[in-house]
């Protein structure tokens, strides 16, 4: 993760032409949120926060959760590639305070990072990557999406694709790097339509911040060539499942060594390993309702 300042940001908005930045966060179920500013009100929100009404938002909806705060993150500033060059749009993405300046329990970033905290107070930097499946839909005269492979594309899994949807995918990558995401790659997936893209591994928190944005990202230009775009779990009877599958690894903050892995064991798992996969598995029914709440 880049460390950027407060300076940094208000000379990039100047020299950008930035308009209007975009504050994102997110409810309890993973549902992006944005607050939009002009970009002459950026310097009182990063002073004081941006206050809002959270009791309409999902995991937010008690009367005591009516009134938060926004407060960015400086480091996930970033330009929205995609808008006009006279009306550049910029991005914040932030974690929820309440009234009183303490982090709100419900806001699924500051649960995040509590828990990084704890691991690290514990000796352990925690590290994840993902890879992102989706489903490219064509769209019929109002807009609504077809559910059959766009363009022939019938490619199943690592299969060449039609150039149309090569290039799609190449620009899906490139804007991902304009916004500072790196990605290992795309390729087809089991279904017709079907499209993995595989991020890098990093910290949790950058790696949380850069799917939030991966999936805003690839809509954007699946729209743009006129497709939808659907994370589903499973948008048809007729197609294969999508996923998100979670590569993750504790490491020693100092050295920077896994601390899952050792050699002298039938498996190479440590007893750490171990241990983390056994939590895991007893809390697996009650993490499914946080990580998969939707159908």
């Amino acid at each position: 993760m880049s460390t950027l300042t407060r300076q940094d940001i208000l000379s990039t908005i100047k020299s950008e032409n930035v308009r209007f930045i975009d504050l994102w966060f997110t409810d309890i179920i993973g549902i992006v949120k944005s607050v939009t500013i002009p970009a002459t009100e950026i310097e009182n929100v990063l002073d004081n926060g941006s206050h809002f009404d959270g009791s309409s938002i999902e995991g937010f909806a008690r009367v005591a959760e009516s009134d938060m705060v926004l407060w960015p993150d400086l480091n996930t500033f970033a330009i929205l590639p995609w808008t006009p060059a006279d009306e550049r749009v910029a991005r914040l993405i932030c974690t929820v305070y309440t009234p009183t300046g303490e982090p709100f329990i419900g806001d699924p970033r500051t649960a995040l990072i509590r828990n990084l905290q704890q691991a690290e107070a514990e000796g352990y930097a925690f590290k994840t990557g993902m890879e992102l499946e989706f489903f490219l839909f064509p769209r019929d005269a109002q807009g609504k999406p077809i559910i059959r492979p766009p363009v022939d594309d019938y490619a199943a899994y690592f299969d060449m694709v039609p150039e149309q949807i090569q290039s799609i995918r190449r620009k899906m990558l490139a804007t991902l790097a304009e916004m500072g995401i790196r990605a290992d790659s795309v390729h087809s997936e089991i279904g017709y339509g079907q499209h993995e893209i595989d991020f890098q591994y990093s910290d949790a928190l950058d790696t949380a911040d850069n799917i939030l944005t991966a999936r805003i990202v690839i809509r954007t230009i699946a729209r743009q060539y006129g497709l939808h775009c659907t994370f589903m779990p499973r948008p048809s009877n007729e197609f294969p499942g999508s996923g998100m599958h979670t590569h993750q690894s504790l490491h020693d903050p100092t050295t920077g060594e896994n601390v899952f892995v050792d050699t002298s064991d039938e498996y190479n798992l440590s007893a750490t390993a171990r241990r983390f996969l056994a939590g895991q598995l007893a809390h697996a029914r009650a993490m499914c309702a946080i990580l998969a709440p939707l159908v």
